[in-house]
C-alpha cells in the first residue's frame, strides 16, 4: 500500500512554501536544491529522475506554469465600487434622491458609472495583457529523458525541478529555468532583457570540487542557465549527442515568473499627495460636522420635524464634502497622460505622473542612453616584441595584414548567421566587419580525429584581401563573462594548428599575458585612450599543442601564458541631445548621475563631455579593497588628474596643484568616481560614509544590475527623489525601484518600469518632469478649488438655515453642474511651461502658502456673504414676508401681486402656492446666491496657476472661454427680469441699485484675492525670506547632510586611507531591489 504524502503548505505572492518538519520553518519549493557542486549536478541528475520521484516531486512542487488568471469584471467591479469614496458618493445619491434632487444625484451617478467603467476596462486590458504575455508558455511539448526509461513526450506542465529536458534543433520557447549540462545553445532573451542581441550558452563543467555550483561559477552561472520565456535559436552538440538540460526552477520561480511577479505585486508607491488628500477630506469632514451640529441645534429650535432635521443635517456634510473630486483629479492625470502619448511617452502607472515633479535626481545609464547605442571601430594599436607598432586608423585605405591580430579579429566573437544576418554584441559585429570576411554556417565540418561537430566556419568575404588560408573554424568558445571580463575561443585554420584568442578589458588581458610580451608603456597608452573617452579592448593569443580535445580543456587552462597582440579602439559617441539635456537639467537644480557597466576611466571621460561634471570641477576616484586573508577593508581617496601629456603621471607634486585642489573642494566643486566593486565594499564595511560619497557622487562606473537597484534605493533613503533613464535591459531591477523610471527600448520588457519613450534619448527626461510639474500643480489648484467651492456653498446654506431656509434645487444644480463639474473638466487643459525653473512645486497639500491662501479665500468669501446678507436687511425696500415689495413700486401688477403677499412666506410654505412657490425665495436667499455663485468662478480664476510651472492661463482658451460664458450667464441671471427663469432659479426682483452694489461687492472680492494671492501667496521672496527669518531649514536627510558636511573641513580626506574594523554587514546577493535574473551587464563590461 502507498503512505501518503500529506505535507502543509502555504502561498505566498504565488510561490509555494512547504513546512520543513526537521528545520522548523517554512521552505520554498519550486527550485533545485543550491548546495550542489557542478559534479553532483551531473551525477544526480544526468540520467533524468525516476517516475516515482518525479510523482513525489509534483505534488510537493505543484505544476510548472506562470498562471495569471484574467481578473472576472465583477470581482474588478466590486473592488472599485468599495473604494470608500464611491459609498460617501452613493450615500449622497441616496440622500439627494429623498430630497427630490434629481438632476444632479443622476449626473453624478452618470459620471461615477463612467468613471468606474474606465477604470474597470483599463484593468481589465492590464489583466488581459500580462495573461497573454505568460499563457503561451504554459503548455508546450518538451521531451524528458527518464533513468531506466528512456526518453518521452509531455507536456512542459509536468515538469519538475531536477528533470532532465532534451533540447531538439530548431527554435524552441523555453517552459521553465534549466542548467544546460551538456553541448551549446545560442538564446534570444529579447523577450525579458529588450536586448535584442542572441546569447551563446555554454553547458556547465564537470568540476570536483566542494563548492556549489553557484558559488563555483561565481557572477558567471547565468551563462549555464537557460531562463524560461526565452526563445533557443539555434543548438549545437559535442561529442555526446544530444543537448541536455535539468530543469532548475519552475513556475513563478523562474526568471519570467519573477518578472511577472514584480508587475503582479508592485512595490507601493508612497506619495505625500495622496496621503495629504486623505487628511485634506477628513478636515472637510470635521468641517461638516460642525455644520451639522449648528443645523440640528436651528431647525430642532425652531420646531422642525425630526426627519427634516436629519436629512438637513445629513445634507450639510454632501456640501462640505465635494463628491466630484476624485473625478476632477482623474481628469487632470489623463490629459496629462494624454500629452505624454503625443509626445511619444507611454505611461503605464498614471499615479506616477504627480511624482515626476519632484525628482530631483537623474540616474543615466550610459550605453544607448548618453551615447550611441553603437560602437565605431576607430583604430587598432597592435604590439610585436613588446612594443606597440603605428596605429591602425578606421575607415582606413588600406586592409589589414594578415596576421594574428587579423586572425583575432575574425574568430574572437560569439557571432552568429540568423535569419540570414550576422547577429550578435554591436562590438563584435563591428570588429568582424571591418576584416571583410563572412560566417559560414553550414553545419557539419570534418575534423582531424574528432567526427563531425557543428561548428563556424569563417572564410575570406568578397571584399577581402588574398589571404594564404581558406577559412578558419571555430572550435570552442567561453564566452564572455562580466566577473572575469573577457571571451576566448579554441579555433583552428582549416588544415592548420589550434590556437587560442582571446579578447576583453585591457588591464585583465595585460595580467594573462607573458610579461615579455606586453608594452612597457602599456599603462600609458591605456590611460591616454580611456581618458579621451574610447572603449579599449585588449587582444591576445596562444598556440594549443596538438592532440588535445579542445572541450576537455578548462577555461583556466586556455587562458594562460598568452601573447599579447594590441589594443583595439572603439569610439563610443554622445547622442546630439545629451548635452542640451543634461544643461537644462542641471540649470533646473537637478542632479545628474551616470551609473554605468563600463570602464570608470572612460565614464568619467563621457560624463565630462556630457558636461555632467564641469571643467572647473575635480573628479576624485574613491577605491575601496577587502584586505586578503581578513573581514577588514580599506578605503582611499586619490584624485583623477588630468594631465594632458603622453606619460599619464598620476599627479604633480608642486604646492600649486594641491593648493588649486583644495580651493575647489571648499567650495564643493568635486565629484566622487567609484566602481560597482568599491560600492559593495563600503555598503558592506563603511555604511556610515555612503550617505556622503552619495551627495556628491557622480559616476559609479562596472555596476551590476543588482548594484544599479541598490545605488537607486541608497538614494532615495537620503530623500531623494529618484528618476532612472536606461534602455530597459540591464536596468530592469533600477527601472522599477525608482520613483519614475523611464525605459527608452520598445520592447516587452519596459513592462518594467512605469514609463516607456518612443524615442530613443533622454529628451523625454525634461519633457517628462515638466509635464510632472505641471500635473502637481494642478492637482493643487483642484483642491484649491473644490475645497473652497463647497466651502462657499457651506457657508451660504448655514446662513440661510439661521433662517430656516436654503438653496433651490435649480440652485444648487445651476452651482454644481453648470459651474463646478464644467470647471473641473477645463481647469486641467493648462499646458506645462517649456522652461524648467530651478526650484519644484510644493510637494504637499499642508504647505503654509496653500493653506494660507485656502483660509484667506474662505475668509474673503464669508465676509462677502455675511456682508450681503445683513445688509440687504438693512435696505429700505426689504421685506421679511413680502418677496415682491422691492419691485412693487416699479411694478404695474400691484392688484395681482396683493394675494400673494397678503398670504406671506409660511402661508406659501403650506402649499398655498405650490405650484409657484417652494419657499426658498427671498432676499437674503438671492443675495447670498448670487455671490456665492460667481465668488466660485471668482476663485476658479484666481486659482489657475500659469508660470512657473504651467503656461499662462490665457493659452488655456477652452477655459477662458467657459470662465467668460459662466460669467455672462450670471450676469444675465443678475440684471434680467424675467419672472419665468427667476421663478424656475428660486429668485427674486431686486431694485437695479442693489444688483449694481452685489457686482461692486464681487469686484472687490476679486481685486482683494487676485493682490493677496499675487503679493503674498505667489511671492517666493517674500516667503524664502520668512524660512530665513525663522531659521527653517529642509528637512531632508540629504539637505540636513550637506550643510554638516560644508562645516567639515577635512572632507573630503584626500590621498587618505581608511580601514574598517568592524565584520562586515552581509549584504543580500542581489543587494535588494527586484533585479533582473536574466541579464548580466555584458552591454559594456569591457
Amino acid at each position: 500500500m502507498k503512505p501518503s504524502l500529506q505535507v502543509k503548505s502555504i502561498q505566498v505572492q504565488k510561490i509555494r512554501y512547504v513546512w520543513n518538519i526537521y528545520a522548523k520553518q517554512f521552505q520554498k519549493v519550486g527550485v533545485l536544491e543550491d548546495h550542489h557542486t557542478c559534479s553532483a549536478i551531473h551525477a544526480k541528475f544526468g540520467s533524468g529522475l525516476t517516475c516515482n520521484e518525479q510523482n513525489v516531486r509534483r505534488v510537493i512542487c505543484g505544476p510548472n506554469t506562470i498562471d495569471v488568471p484574467v481578473i472576472p469584471i465583477w470581482k474588478l467591479l466590486i473592488k472599485e465600487v468599495l473604494n470608500p469614496f464611491y459609498v460617501f458618493q452613493l450615500f449622497s445619491v441616496c440622500l439627494w434622491f429623498a430630497e427630490d434632487y434629481m438632476e444632479y444625484a443622476t449626473a453624478i451617478i452618470i459620471m461615477s458609472l463612467l468613471s468606474i467603467f474606465l477604470t474597470v476596462y483599463d484593468l481589465r486590458q492590464q489583466s488581459i495583457k500580462l495573461h497573454r504575455l505568460v499563457e503561451s508558455h504554459n503548455n508546450i511539448m518538451v521531451s524528458v529523458c527518464r533513468n531506466k526509461e528512456g526518453f518521452q513526450e509531455l507536456e512542459s506542465h509536468h515538469l519538475v525541478p531536477g528533470d532532465m529536458l532534451v533540447l531538439k534543433e530548431g527554435k524552441t520557447l523555453l517552459p521553465c529555468d534549466a542548467i544546460l549540462i551538456s553541448g551549446q545553445c545560442i538564446v534570444n532573451e529579447s523577450m525579458l532583457t529588450g536586448e535584442s542581441i542572441p546569447v551563446t550558452k555554454t553547458h556547465l563543467p564537470q568540476a570536483d570540487n566542494f563548492k556549489p555550483w553557484r558559488m563555483h561559477c561565481a557572477e558567471d552561472y547565468k551563462k549555464h542557465v537557460l531562463f524560461c520565456g526565452t526563445e533557443v535559436i539555434q543548438t549545437k552538440a559535442d561529442d555526446r549527442g544530444v543537448v541536455k538540460a535539468v530543469v532548475l526552477r519552475t513556475g513563478f520561480n523562474t526568471a519570467k515568473g519573477d518578472l511577472v511577479r514584480s508587475i503582479l505585486y508592485p512595490k507601493p508607491m508612497n506619495f505625500k499627495l495622496y496621503r495629504d488628500a486623505l487628511r485634506f477630506l477628513m478636515c472637510l469632514v470635521a468641517f461638516a460636522a460642525i455644520g451639522m451640529i449648528y443645523t440640528v441645534c436651528v431647525f430642532a429650535l425652531n420646531g422642525e420635524e425630526a426627519g427634516e432635521v436629519v436629512k438637513k443635517a445629513l445634507d450639510v456634510i454632501t456640501i462640505a464634502v465635494p463628491p466630484a473630486l476624485p473625478a476632477a483629479l482623474t481628469t487632470g492625470i489623463i490629459y496629462t497622460q494624454r500629452r505624454l502619448k503625443k509626445k511619444g511617452i507611454f505611461c503605464i502607472s498614471p499615479q506616477r505622473i504627480n511624482m515626476c515633479g519632484q525628482l530631483n535626481l537623474i540616474c543615466f545609464d550610459k550605453t544607448g542612453t548618453l551615447t550611441e547605442d553603437g560602437l565605431d571601430l576607430w583604430g587598432l594599436l597592435p604590439s610585436e616584441r613588446n612594443c606597440f607598432q603605428d596605429i591602425h586608423s578606421f575607415p582606413a585605405d588600406h586592409s589589414l595584414p594578415w596576421g594574428p591580430v587579423f586572425r583575432a579579429m575574425a574568430v574572437c566573437h560569439s557571432l552568429i548567421v540568423w535569419q540570414g544576418k550576422i547577429q550578435g554584441d554591436p562590438l563584435d559585429v563591428k570588429m568582424f566587419e571591418a576584416t571583410n570576411w563572412v560566417i559560414d554556417d553550414s553545419s557539419g565540418h570534418q575534423i582531424e580525429g574528432q567526427g563531425s561537430t557543428h561548428a563556424t566556419v569563417v572564410r575570406p568575404g568578397p571584399k577581402a584581401s588574398s589571404v594564404p588560408v581558406e577559412g578558419v573554424t571555430i572550435l570552442h568558445q567561453f564566452p564572455f563573462s562580466s566577473a572575469l571580463q573577457r571571451m576566448s575561443v579554441i579555433a583552428q585554420e582549416i588544415g592548420g594548428e589550434q590556437q587560442v584568442f582571446t579578447k576583453g578589458a585591457p588591464e585583465m588581458i595585460a595580467m594573462l599575458c607573458r610579461a615579455e610580451t606586453v608594452p612597457s608603456n602599456f599603462e600609458n597608452k591605456l590611460l591616454l585612450y580611456a581618458a579621451q573617452g574610447f572603449r579599449v579592448i585588449g587582444l591576445a593569443c596562444k598556440s594549443l599543442p596538438a592532440g588535445k580535445q579542445p572541450t576537455d580543456l578548462t577555461r583556466e587552462e586556455v587562458e594562460s601564458d598568452l601573447t599579447f597582440l594590441g589594443l583595439l579602439i572603439m569610439e563610443n559617441r554622445l547622442k546630439r541631445e545629451t548635452k542640451p539635456v543634461l544643461e537644462e537639467l542641471s540649470a533646473a537644480r537637478i542632479r545628474s548621475v551616470m551609473v554605468t557597466g563600463d570602464n570608470i576611466q572612460t565614464a568619467v571621460t563621457v560624463a565630462k563631455n556630457a558636461g555632467m561634471i564641469s571643467p572647473m570641477n575635480r573628479v576624485i576616484l574613491v577605491e575601496a579593497n577587502q584586505i586578503p586573508g581578513s573581514f577588514s577593508a580599506s578605503i582611499t581617496w586619490k584624485p583623477l588628474e588630468e594631465n594632458k601629456t603622453e606619460d599619464y603621471r598620476s599627479l604633480e607634486d608642486d604646492s600649486q596643484t594641491k593648493r588649486r585642489i583644495r580651493l575647489a573642494l571648499e567650495s564643493g566643486q568635486y565629484h566622487f568616481a567609484m566602481t560597482g566593486k568599491s560600492y559593495q565594499i563600503v555598503t558592506q564595511h563603511f555604511r556610515h560614509l555612503l550617505p556622503k560619497l552619495l551627495l556628491n557622487g557622480t559616476v559609479f562606473a562596472r555596476m551590476s544590475p543588482g548594484q544599479k537597484s541598490s545605488l537607486v534605493e541608497e538614494f532615495q533613503k537620503l530623500d531623494y527623489f529618484v528618476g532612472m533613464c536606461g534602455d530597459g535591459a540591464n536596468d530592469c531591477g533600477a527601472l522599477k525601484v525608482a520613483h519614475a523610471g523611464i525605459s527608452l527600448s520598445e520592447q516587452e520588457a519596459s513592462v518594467a518600469s512605469p514609463f516607456t519613450s518612443r524615442t530613443p534619448s533622454i529628451v523625454c527626461v525634461p519633457e517628462l518632469i515638466r509635464e510632472g510639474r505641471a500635473a502637481l500643480v494642478t492637482s493643487f489648484c483642484m483642491f484649491k478649488y473644490m475645497a473652497l467651492y463647497s466651502t462657499i456653498q457651506y457657508l451660504g446654506v448655514l446662513l440661510l438655515y439661521w433662517q430656516l431656509n436654503s438653496f433651490g434645487n435649480y440652485q444648487f444644480l445651476f452651482q454644481d453642474l453648470a459651474i463646478t463639474t464644467v470647471i473641473g473638466v477645463t481647469m486641467s487643459f493648462t499646458g506645462a511651461y517649456p522652461k524648467l525653473v530651478p526650484y519644484r512645486p510644493p510637494s504637499q497639500l499642508v504647505s503654509p502658502p496653500l493653506l494660507l491662501s485656502v483660509v484667506l479665500n474662505i475668509l474673503f468669501s464669508l465676509s462677502m456673504q455675511i456682508f450681503g446678507f445683513l445688509v440687504v436687511q438693512e435696505q429700505p425696500w426689504y421685506s421679511k414676508t413680502n418677496i415682491h415689495s422691492a419691485c412693487l413700486s416699479m411694478n404695474n401688477h400691484m392688484e395681482n401681486y396683493s394675494s400673494v403677499s397678503s398670504l406671506g412666506l409660511h402661508g406659501m410654505r403650506d402649499g398655498a402656492l405650490e405650484q409657484t412657490d417652494n419657499g426658498y425665495k427671498s432676499y437674503e436667499n438671492t443675495t447670498v446666491w448670487l455671490l456665492s455663485t460667481i465668488n466660485c468662478l471668482i476663485v476658479a480664476l484666481v486659482f489657475s496657476k500659469g508660470k512657473p510651472f504651467r503656461q499662462p492661463i490665457y493659452t488655456n482658451y477652452v477655459f477662458i472661454l467657459v470662465l467668460i460664458g459662466q460669467l455672462g450667464i450670471c450676469l444675465f441671471l443678475v440684471f434680467a427680469d424675467i419672472d419665468d427663469l427667476y421663478s424656475k432659479m428660486d429668485l427674486v426682483c431686486t431694485p437695479t441699485m442693489w444688483r449694481i452694489s452685489m457686482v461692486i461687492m464681487l469686484a472687490v472680492t476679486l481685486a482683494v484675492s487676485f493682490l493677496v494671492e499675487e503679493a503674498v501667496i505667489e511671492n517666493r521672496p517674500l516667503w524664502l525670506l520668512l524660512k530665513k527669518t525663522f531659521r527653517y531649514h529642509s528637512k531632508s536627510h540629504y539637505k540636513r547632510l550637506q550643510r554638516v558636511l560644508e562645516q567639515d573641513s577635512a572632507w573630503p580626506p584626500l590621498n587618505e586611507t581608511f580601514f574598517s574594523d568592524s565584520v562586515a554587514i552581509s549584504v543580500e546577493r542581489n543587494m535588494g531591489g527586484h533585479s533582473n535574473p536574466t541579464f548580466d551587464s555584458n552591454e559594456d563590461s569591457l
